[in-house]
């Protein structure tokens, strides 16, 4: 969506700041998603609800048929209420609840993701007491780095998500042995914001070489999920707005080596939210400082913390100015140093209440959000 495009009209009489959702770019995403794996029913592809939890937005990827992808009893619910059939649903994290565990089973739900032995027990038990079977997919942390920003990495030897490949046939054949475990297969997840294709290939080439260690071994390896992590464009959204999919995809076509009959499994997030979301606020003042100039917006790191957690990049746009460019120091009202969004950004000339629009924000922008400061957490505005 260009800047001329927003409905800035419609802005006027509504509290900012709030996330502004192009749901027609949405459905475009979807579009592309399911065009590339249209011709291989053994792929399934889950939406991580981490990206964004917003009940209107999971509606929306639910009914386009997609699974979900969760990892707190919490999201487990909201995917369910959302419309997400329980048999789609798969479920990770390294520190389930026995409430969330007998959530999930209670309702059904696709299978666990598990990342421990510790938490494989715990399922067995909780399993046997309800009279249940639970589905598992053993997650395998395969030690390979990501180029990305290294809180968001999670493969490597030493993040505490996953079971070190080197212990998997131990627990492979733990699992067999519980007797309300039923084994479905492995999952891998090596990182968010992934750009380099290349990443990929390696994790396909250790999955390969995993695979084939268990066949020799005479260990199932059950069907096989990759995990999420495909990157956008944060510079170009006008240009770039939807992700990489064909070679995304492709990248596992050639690489992965399947079985007959073994399924796959993809847990998208990022890539299918961030482009339609924007975080739109105004101008309450124009600074100048000594050095430098700054506008001062009415949002905050309490409603987009990415660029304060991770010095994550957006592109900022002035909605409402079409004056020449000034530099600006964009900057929010929290009482924290870190609340800026970004330094040294060309806007048009901004004044007291412009509207600025912070782009590709659909992703852990409203989902993160927080009432840090007694801020209310913000509202959305849905583009049809």
């Amino acid at each position: 969506m260009m800047k001329g495009d927003f409905p800035v009209g419609e802005f006027a009489g509504r509290k900012t700041p709030f996330y502004f959702y192009d749901l027609p770019l949405l459905e475009r995403t979807l579009d592309a998603v399911r065009r590339e794996i249209k011709d291989r029913p053994l792929w399934k592809v889950h939406y991580a609800v981490k990206a964004n939890a917003n009940p209107e937005i999971l509606k929306r990827i639910a009914a386009a048929g997609l699974g979900a992808d969760c990892v707190s009893g919490g999201e487990v619910r909201m995917a369910f209420e959302a419309g997400f059939a329980p048999s789609s649903i798969v479920y990770a994290g390294v520190g389930k609840s026995d409430e969330e565990i007998a959530y999930a089973l209670d309702i059904g739900i696709e299978r666990f993701n598990v990342e421990s032995t510790a938490e494989l027990l715990v399922i067995e038990e909780m399993a046997a007491k309800m009279g249940k079977e639970a589905p598992v997919s053993l997650r395998v942390n395969p030690d390979i780095g990501a180029h990305t920003h290294a809180n968001i990495t999670t493969g490597l030897a030493e993040n505490k998500f996953g079971i070190y490949h080197g212990d998997l046939e131990e627990v492979i054949s733990l699992a067999l042995a519980c007797p309300h475990i039923r084994f479905k297969g492995l999952h891998f997840h090596i990182g968010s914001q992934i750009l380099d294709m290349a990443d990929f290939v390696a994790l396909c080439n250790r999955i390969n070489d995993l695979t084939a260690r268990l066949e020799r071994k005479r260990l199932p390896a059950g069907d096989l999920n990759v995990g999420g992590g495909l990157g956008v464009n944060y510079f170009h959204p006008n240009h770039l707005p939807i992700a990489d999919f064909k070679s995304y995809f492709n990248t596992f076509k050639r690489h992965l080596i399947l079985r007959p009959g073994q399924a796959l499994h993809f847990e998208l997030g990022r890539s299918i939210v961030a482009p339609c979301g924007s975080l739109i606020c105004r101008v309450l003042y124009v600074k100048q400082g000594t050095t430098r100039q700054f506008a001062i917006l009415d949002g905050s790191m309490t409603e987009l913390i990415r660029p304060a957690l991770y010095h994550a990049y957006h592109r900022i746009e002035n909605l409402t100015s079409d004056e020449p460019e000034q530099l600006y120091d964009v900057v929010g009202p929290v009482c924290e140093s870190s609340d800026v969004f970004d330094k040294g950004v060309s806007l048009d000339a901004c004044r007291r209440g412009d509207f600025i629009a912070i782009r590709t924000a659909g992703a852990y922008g409203e989902s993160m959000a927080s009432t840090y400061n007694g801020r209310p957490l913000p509202g959305s505005f849905f583009f049809e």
